[in-house]
């Protein structure tokens, strides 16, 4: 509302290029887990000992509960803070893929697990305490009306590093053959997230400047404080899901560099001394975004597209 009149929503007159670059980069990469054919991967699941069909469940329970958080408060809490009529739209975007990423998990749960492991997931995520730990201090700073760049703090946080003790199981398996269209949505979902945390961080900087060095500086304390504080937790968490098949302290290392990768975002220095020669070379090189050789016809991976579509005339009828 402006003077007592509601604006429409002009996309001719972009006052931020990056809103329109990202738009159109999110609606590009636009998919559904309805289209990744995860009952391929049933021969190699069968394979899989319990305690490893254990992690799998579970990590993806984990991450279902934080995509919930982001699709249900996270970018709801940053709607109330944007610059740009166009920021919004964007937002609204990242909140309907959210959902999507959140209703994936349960494609793959639907297809590998029986309805009574599903239950036990489920109950597990709602009420395990590391995983709670973190989704409620992120949720209580979504609810923060008194601190909007805290909110952005803790989107990239969630999007850029605590997703990731959850991303590194399929990734693992896809390194080894295993369980390739389960790595694939989650493929998709890292494009996603990438996209997501670049941007949401982007917008961070832009208000980071509008502050004094004063309060640059007591924001940037408290960012660290905040992932020291994360970073504890995830440390626990990623023990009590992860000894249990030997992956802990690799997880780990995955998890530092990419909170290193979240302070990037948020145009800080890195905090931890992890860098990409650190990490397993087979998760790594499962981080790749990059197109899937899918059957057209048949799958889809994670460089489809949409079909351009052209009006018919007369002419297409003279065979």
């Amino acid at each position: 509302m402006e003077n007592g009149y509601y604006k429409a929503i002009n996309w001719n007159q972009v006052s931020d290029e990056i809103d329109k670059a990202t738009w159109e980069k999110l609606t590009e990469q636009f998919w559904l887990d309805t289209r990744i054919p995860v009952s391929n991967d049933m021969d190699d699941w069968r394979t899989l000992d319990d305690d490893h069909k254990w992690v799998v469940g579970h990590v993806f329970g984990g991450l279902t509960l934080l995509d919930t958080l982001q699709s249900q408060d996270g970018m709801a809490a940053l709607r109330r803070d944007v610059r740009t009529p166009h920021e919004t739209a964007v937002l609204n975007n990242i909140q309907f893929m959210e959902s999507v990423h959140a209703k994936s998990y349960s494609t793959i749960f639907e297809t590998l697990n029986t309805p009574d492991e599903i239950d036990e997931i489920f109950d597990w995520s709602d009420s395990e305490d590391l995983l709670q730990n973190k989704a409620k201090r992120i949720y209580t700073l979504y609810h923060d009306d008194g601190n909007p760049l805290k909110k952005k703090i803790s989107s990239v946080f969630l999007e850029t590093f605590l997703f990731y003790s959850g991303f590194y199981t399929p990734l693992y398996y896809l390194g080894h053959n295993k369980l390739n269209n389960v790595a694939e949505i989650i493929k998709l979902i890292l494009r996603d997230e990438s996209v997501h945390g670049t941007y949401i961080g982007y917008k961070f900087q832009l208000a980071m400047k509008d502050l004094t060095d004063n309060q640059q500086q007591e924001l940037k304390d408290w960012m660290y404080d905040f992932l020291y504080y994360l970073y504890d937790n995830e440390e626990k968490y990623t023990h009590l899901v992860y000894d249990r098949v030997g992956w802990a302290d690799d997880v780990l290392k995955f998890i530092r560099y990419n909170a290193n990768k979240a302070l990037m975002n948020l145009g800080q220095e890195p905090l931890f001394p992890e860098g990409a020669e650190d990490v397993n070379p087979v998760v790594m090189n499962g981080i790749s975004t990059s197109t899937s050789n899918h059957d057209f016809f048949s799958q889809v991976g994670n460089g489809y597209r949409l079909g351009n579509v052209e009006a018919m005339d007369d002419n297409d009828y003279k065979i």
